[in-house]
């Protein structure tokens, strides 16, 4: 489901990292929004594609389901850079699916593919977005 972004309060950002540009904060709030942030275990990001006044992310979010499970989202948005319209765009999150920790390479390339990705995205740590939530439970 794709809704216009509402401005929210975006996660701080932490010094020196890519993980948290414009588009991202959106991501993550729009992601927050839906899923308790102590739950999500792991994120990747493909790289942004800018392209003339616009650009576009698309990012993996895994949410622990229990022992041996994780529960899978696509969180993307795509934004005006430049010009007028500078700042607006959308964010979409979508429920994937569930899925047993061996198979979430599998999916991540099924996300990578249906977003016309060339490379595999780039993980980083939940504390990237949300830096004072809570530390997850390890896994397993």
């Amino acid at each position: 489901m794709t809704e216009p972004v509402q401005e929210a309060t975006p996660p701080a950002q932490p010094a020196e990292s890519g993980a948290v540009g414009f588009g991202w904060r959106r991501v993550a709030v729009a992601v927050a929004e839906r899923i308790p942030v102590g739950e999500i275990e792991r994120i990747w990001l493909f790289p942004p594609v800018r392209q003339e006044a616009r650009e576009w992310g698309t990012a993996v979010v895994a949410r622990r389901m229990g022992p041996g499970r994780l529960h899978v989202y696509t969180g993307s948005y795509g934004l005006v850079v430049r010009g007028r319209e500078r700042g607006q765009g959308q964010v979409a999150v979508e429920d994937v699916g569930e899925t047993p920790d061996a198979v979430l390479p599998d999916v991540i390339r099924g996300v990578q593919e249906r977003a016309r990705e060339t490379d595999y995205p780039d993980e980083i740590a939940p504390s990237a977005w949300y830096p004072s939530r809570d530390e997850p439970s390890p896994a397993g």
